[in-house]
């Protein structure tokens, strides 16, 4: 019998990173280069329940019933079963395989979580809406990073660009124009976990002064949005930067992708800055088709892991 797959794009924030946790607007877009996938192999030789998982990435090779409870992919098939009003699952072989670097601020486990429940809907016939895979990722989200935002899950689950604020409504960004970025990996893997804990910790010893950082990057992801949609009053370049240099000041960068970030700005980059929570990962430098090759140029040499460059393009 045929594999049934599910798929899920990697993901960028744009602007508002950890002021997007404390009720700030964010500006979020899918990376299509960067994918996970999640492929289904019927076992009908074998009893209902007998599910084999295979994750070599994170080397994992086991039977479901091996997992703790409180293991993210325990927590798919439990929240799955329940959302599809199983009493069991028939046998299956789960194959997960993802392009997405890890702890880097790409939105890897959203994407693998949506494309486990992708698979598993699809399989049984009930494929879920966006909106169903964006509020049950959003629960795995909790076990990975602690308190999120809720934007990771979004953005992954609809595959689109979106103007995220957390408990409004959805609201998806028409792009006016096509964005080129070049995204470059410090090399240092990062918790986002961790990253977020320690904004909350120094918060509480400079409410007033974080309230005010988080307070510019809302602006600034406002601002963004109009350049985005074609009715700009602020340079999307500038504020990118901006936005990086308000990153800096609560204590999230690090020397690794501030000399990235520079690298990029002296190479002809529009605009740059640290791309999720920080402390490594990955940044992102916004480019044009001419300025692109000594932009990621610039980056390997200043040490950069890996290079992806991509294109957001213009809808409607």
């Amino acid at each position: 019998m045929p594999a049934t797959i599910g798929t899920a794009p990697g993901k960028i924030i744009l602007y508002g990173e950890h002021s997007v946790v404390y009720g700030r607007h964010a500006v979020a877009v899918p990376v299509s280069k960067v994918r996970a996938k999640a492929s289904i192999f019927p076992r009908p030789d074998l009893k209902p329940d007998e599910i084999k998982i295979s994750a070599p990435d994170i080397q994992l090779d086991c039977q479901l019933s091996g997992l703790p409870l409180e293991h993210p992919f325990a927590k798919i098939f439990e929240l799955a079963k329940e959302n599809l009003n199983l009493d069991h699952f028939p046998a299956f072989d789960l194959h997960i395989k993802s392009s997405i670097p890890v702890a880097a601020g790409m939105g890897s486990g959203a994407s693998v979580s949506i494309a486990i429940l992708k698979a598993l809907s699809s399989f049984l016939g009930k494929p879920f809406s966006s909106e169903e895979l964006s509020r049950l990722s959003f629960e795995v989200e909790k076990i990975y990073h602690g308190n999120p935002s809720g934007i990771d899950n979004t953005v992954v689950a609809y595959n689109q660009p979106i103007f995220y604020k957390r408990g409004a409504p959805l609201q998806l960004l028409r792009v006016h124009t096509p964005l080129m970025f070049v995204i470059a990996d410090s090399g240092i893997k990062s918790s986002t976990f961790d990253m977020v804990e320690k904004v909350s910790k120094a918060r509480t010893d400079a409410i007033p002064q974080f309230e005010s950082f988080f307070d510019r990057m809302d602006w600034i992801a406002i601002e963004a949005r109009k350049a985005i949609e074609g009715n700009p009053s602020e340079d999307m370049g500038s504020l990118l930067t901006q936005n990086h240099r308000l990153l800096q000041q609560i204590g999230v960068s690090c020397p690794e992708l501030d000399s990235l970030v520079d690298a990029a700005l002296k190479s002809g980059a529009d605009g740059a800055k640290l791309c999720g929570a920080g402390g490594g990962g990955n940044m992102i430098a916004l480019v044009n088709p001419n300025s692109a090759g000594p932009v990621s140029q610039a980056l390997q040499e200043a040490g950069a892991a890996n290079i992806i460059v991509t294109t957001i393009q213009e809808n409607d």
